[in-house]
């Protein structure tokens, strides 16, 4: 078995479209794009969610103990 000839590939799309129809295959397309893209940065080691990525990182707030509250009476502990 050799490399796919341009008949098998023309072969292949042929089926693909009667199967899932022109509306359908675009979605599909961009669907293994989207799994080849994840494949190739995860064994690259790029790792991490491209999703992930999207999402702002949370920023912690430093407390200083010194301006802590009591939350029964209000007061300010220094």
């Amino acid at each position: 078995m050799g490399a796919l000839s341009p008949w098998h590939i023309i072969l292949i799309a042929i089926v693909a479209l009667l199967l899932f129809g022109p509306n359908k295959l675009p979605e599909l397309g961009r669907g293994f794009g989207k799994m080849f893209r994840e494949f190739k940065d995860a064994t690259n080691g790029n790792g991490g969610n491209s999703s992930a990525d999207d999402q702002p990182v949370p920023v912690r707030k430093e407390i200083n103990p010194s301006e802590v509250t009591n939350t029964e009476s209000g007061q300010v502990h220094k």
